[in-house]
């Protein structure tokens, strides 16, 4: 857990001012609260399917390596050791009525030692697949943008998550405190005989059923705190919380919009990686067409070979041989299957094309439904706070009646209500916006890092 806090608390200390360390403050007992900025680093650092990913891009840089590979001469060694248990024998005919004479073949020990050379000269088809390994690199890094910037968007869901949580905790630890202070109230007129049984009995009831939500609020804190946790990579133990209000985005609302307006699917992830893929069946239509041009290769060889009976290593004979030559290889007929290769590269290609137009169709109508959301979710918010400042002010007036004894607990219930309705409907429509704006960006391909 310290190691992993270590690696958390290097990250943060570029971006806090404070000089006390995160494992300081775990062993104090006060949580490391970080802001969405310094989430996103944790994230971007830690997180799995972001590692997985740069190692993809190194993977296919191997590969890309290994095609190049094929351009340089490849040199293999080869030696090998054979023991003749019985002799093969032929006989030759001395005469008529003589035995034919028996001559054994070979030697009991034969030894080759060969080094051989092999390097291609003209070879289209190779020399094409070394573009095609060069784009299999950059749609591994376009994949890796792509984790990048979908961490982004869970990480900042997960963060409003908590801030929404917050609010909606803080709304109904407020609901339970009025709840208290009407109880108070209540039992205070009871005891006097200005209320009936019946209006403590509600009031006591109204209290009771308070105390549920406030429990499921703060259980959606740790619950929304957790999942931040998993998707940063970090320990779920660890004692982290998270800076600021639903409240401090409210005031960017109609800048963001505006922002947005001219989307642009220019950095889309999504886009890049199927014109790579396009281009990369492109590139496999030529190789296909390649296959019928002719290919020339260079070969040398160089070999030592020994073959003796039973007798000291040292005086083996060896015998040197080598030979050089160049290979010319011309396809003339493979029965239509180059042909029908080809047919289906191009298959393939139109196939990318046609799901690149429909792609394009369906993450513009993504863009419009993020963008009225986000417009709807404004409207709302500047709605809501009309709402709480009337609701606020119509519970105040409903209280100060009650106490009076000018209004009834059902009244005050009614007037708590619409209170605790319209606040968390302001915090809904924010939350609405802010996990709006969070998937554009991620469509339009906003990177944090830049």
């Amino acid at each position: 857990m310290m190691k992993k806090l270590a690696v958390i608390t290097a990250v943060i200390a570029g971006f806090l001012a404070v000089s006390v360390s995160a494992s300081a403050q775990e062993e104090t007992g006060a949580p490391v609260v970080i802001t969405l900025e310094q989430a996103l680093e944790i994230g971007l650092s830690e997180n799995v399917s972001v590692k997985v990913a740069d190692m993809e891009i190194e993977r296919t840089g191997f590969a890309k390596k290994g095609t190049y590979a094929s351009l340089f001469p490849q040199i293999d060694l080869s030696a090998s050791y054979q023991r003749t248990i019985k002799k093969q024998a032929m006989f030759m005919a001395m005469g008529e009525g003589q035995e034919p004479m028996k001559i054994e073949v070979g030697m009991y020990n034969t030894i080759n030692a060969a080094t051989s050379v092999a390097m291609p000269l003209v070879n289209a088809q190779l020399w094409k697949s070394l573009k095609i390994s060069g784009l299999d690199v950059e749609l591994a890094v376009e994949k890796a943008r792509a984790s990048r910037l979908d961490l982004v968007t869970q990480v900042k869901n997960a963060y409003y998550s908590i801030l929404f949580a917050k609010e909606a905790a803080e709304v109904y630890n407020q609901v339970y405190e009025n709840a208290l202070q009407n109880l108070a109230e209540t039992q205070k007129k009871y005891d006097v005989q200005k209320v009936s049984e019946m209006d403590l009995i509600r009031a006591k009831t109204t209290v009771e059923n308070a105390i549920p939500n406030v429990y499921n609020a703060e259980s959606s804190v740790i619950l929304a705190l957790w999942q931040l946790k998993a998707v940063l990579g970090v320990d779920l133990d660890m004692n982290l919380d998270v800076a600021g209000k639903l409240s401090d985005y409210a005031q960017h609302m109609l800048y963001d919009i505006n922002e947005n307006n001219d989307a642009s699917l220019e950095n889309n992830s999504t886009m890049k990686q199927l014109a790579i893929q396009a281009e990369q069946l492109a590139e496999n239509i030529k190789i296909q067409k390649y296959a019928a041009l002719p290919s020339l290769a260079a070969s040398f060889n160089f070999a030592y070979m020994s073959m003796a009976n039973d007798v000291a290593f040292s005086e083996f004979p060896w015998i040197p041989y080598s030979t050089a030559g160049l290979s010319l290889s011309i396809p003339i007929f493979a029965g239509g299957k180059r042909y029908q290769q080809i047919r289906q590269a191009k298959n393939q290609y139109e196939q990318v094309k046609l799901q690149v137009s429909n792609t394009e169709r369906q993450l513009k109508v993504a863009i419009r439904q993020s963008l009225a959301t986000m417009e709807t979710s404004m409207k709302s918010y500047y709605a809501a706070q009309s709402a709480v400042a009337s609701a606020q002010k119509g519970y105040d007036i409903t209280e100060a009646s009650y106490k009076a004894g000018r209004s009834t607990l059902i009244e005050l219930n009614d007037a708590q209500l619409a209170l605790t309705q319209s606040r968390l409907s302001e915090s809904q429509a924010i939350m609405n916006f802010l996990t709006a704006k969070a998937q554009l960006e991620q469509t339009l391909g906003h990177d944090f890092t830049e």
